[in-house]
């Protein structure tokens, strides 16, 4: 039982928690209004639902319809893991569980805007990977799925304040995960390329595809900025459109490296929003 638990640990991907569960907590305190809606038990019980059930769920489908293209891409070895033959039974087993867990989830929650988003989040979660939608083949398709990483944000605004998020928010978030999905997806492109498996990345190429990551971080910069009034901490999302274009401008730095220090900078940006957001909307 504990390897079990372990290699579900493992699967989950502990540095991309924060994509799932911060997006969470980030999309609960926009709909916040009052710091009692913090000590209620639903913020709990999804607060570990997305930070680690819900990554298992991810990553556990990925690694399953993956098993064959990640065979020979480095990134598996050394920063993430790939699914042996002798793990694919435990893998399932883990699988059926978090399922479980999360249909068990959607009968309790109180009403179908709840619903909606939350299966909206097991489907592009489900069929980013698997067959025979597989959303992470097709090129636009591939980051247009990836909006699975802010449904739980939507979900966390639509379980405190009733209703769905502003617009503004939602595209915000869509523009930040495009960017995010095929920046990762550059270093991938020649391992993409040899599976042949097609992308964004794969169908554009490397300079193009930074100068998309540009565009749609832009895009995000515009929109907080606004949203924010120019405040001077507003300014930090600058460093978002600044990472692609310096490697744009100069070829000596290796996306490979820097692609790694994102989830500092989400984690840092997130926390900064987080804080800012209780003082001014809360406490």
């Amino acid at each position: 039982m504990f390897e079990k638990v372990r290699y579900a640990f493992k699967t989950s991907r502990f540095r991309f928690w924060i994509y799932t569960g911060g997006t969470f907590v980030i999309g609960y305190t926009l709909g916040a209004r009052n710091i009692s809606d913090f000590y209620e038990l639903q913020y709990y019980i999804y607060l570990f639902y997305f930070f680690i059930l819900a990554n298992i769920f991810i990553y556990g489908v990925n690694d399953l319809f993956d098993m064959s293209t990640d065979k020979n891409n480095p990134k598996k070895e050394e920063k993430e893991t790939k699914l042996a033959e002798e793990n694919i039974q435990d893998l399932k087993i883990i699988l059926y569980f978090t399922t479980a867990i999360s249909l068990v989830l959607m009968i309790f929650q109180e009403n179908w805007i709840q619903r909606f988003v939350f299966f909206g989040f097991l489907f592009l979660s489900y069929f980013y990977s698997a067959k025979p939608l597989r959303f992470k083949g097709i090129p636009i398709l591939d980051f247009s799925s990836n909006m699975l990483y802010i449904m739980p944000g939507i979900f966390g605004y639509v379980l405190v304040a009733d209703s769905l998020p502003p617009l503004l928010f939602v595209i915000a978030g869509f523009a930040h995960i495009s960017a995010m999905h095929v920046f990762s997806a550059v270093p991938d492109i020649k391992y993409d390329r040899d599976a042949g498996i097609s992308t964004t990345a794969t169908v554009l190429g490397k300079k193009i595809s930074l100068v998309l990551c540009t565009v749609f971080w832009s895009v995000l910069v515009i929109i907080v900025l606004y949203l924010a009034d120019f405040h001077p901490i507003s300014l930090l999302v600058l460093i978002y459109p600044l990472v692609p274009f310096s490697l744009l401008l100069f070829s000596r730095l290796k996306i490979e490296k820097i692609y790694w220090t994102l989830p500092y900078i989400n984690t840092s940006l997130g926390g900064l929003l987080f804080l800012a957001l209780l003082y001014t909307n809360i406490l």
